[in-house]
């Protein structure tokens, strides 16, 4: 993740977003929900911040919040959890193996490989 002096403040706790494993904004740019274009200007969330798009990691590395209300994951479509599960799962294990390369690859060759293909 790129840093500059003051870092990526979190729009919601106004904390700092250290590593690109607690970034909403990544998550979200490597599963195809934030375009390329508007990354540099979409404001940064913790991934705990967007508890229900965090709900769906299921991760030895994530403790996953529990959601109540209508959209917590437990009440929606059994298939549709799933497949969310099991897509958002796969970009937080891409946002870990970023951050064990350290920086070290182009931010353009984040996303999955699904993603970068529909932006050919």
């Amino acid at each position: 993740m790129a840093m500059c002096e003051q870092g990526y403040l979190c729009q919601v706790c106004g904390q700092d977003v250290e590593t690109i494993s607690q970034s909403d904004l990544y998550l979200r740019y490597v599963i195809g929900e934030v375009d390329p274009e508007v990354l540099h200007t979409t404001p940064e969330r913790h991934l705990r911040c967007n508890p229900v798009l965090a709900q769906f990691i299921d991760h030895p590395q994530f403790d996953p919040p529990i959601v109540e209300g209508p959209f917590d994951r437990r009440g929606l479509d059994r298939d549709f959890a799933d497949r969310r599960a099991a897509w958002v799962t796969r970009g937080f294990a891409r946002l870990v193996e970023l951050e064990q390369l350290g920086g070290e690859i182009d931010v353009t060759t984040y996303p999955l490989p699904e993603v970068l293909q529909r932006y050919r």
